[in-house]
């Protein structure tokens, strides 16, 4: 598989995770660290089980990561997966054009 194919496929994957409101939100909750699924809850005024759908989504993206302890589980932003967003946003960017380069069309 090709670079080129590879970041795209990645790059709908993260937008997919990126591309609801409730998910967006759960990310910005994050931003101020780890958060238990529990409060997650209480503070998106969701069921757990909407909840953990969007979290489920946010982890297959690379986005989250979870760490169980006891009975509840901990959310949190993943560093690797937001540079890896970062890099696929960059690789959208325009390049500046060449010196001398010219439009094909007429």
């Amino acid at each position: 598989m090709t670079t080129t194919i590879k970041r795209r496929d990645t790059g709908v994957s993260l937008f997919h995770a990126l591309s609801d409101v409730m998910r967006l939100e759960i990310m910005e909750r994050l931003k101020d660290g780890e958060h238990c699924v529990c409060d997650l809850t209480e503070a998106l005024k969701t069921g757990q089980s909407r909840l953990s759908f969007h979290l489920k989504v946010l982890k297959d993206a690379g986005l989250i990561t979870d760490r169980p302890e006891g009975r509840w589980t901990y959310y949190a932003l993943n560093r690797e997966g937001l540079e890896e967003l970062e890099s696929v946003v960059q690789s959208l960017q325009v390049s500046r054009p060449r010196a001398g380069s010219s439009s094909r069309c007429p």
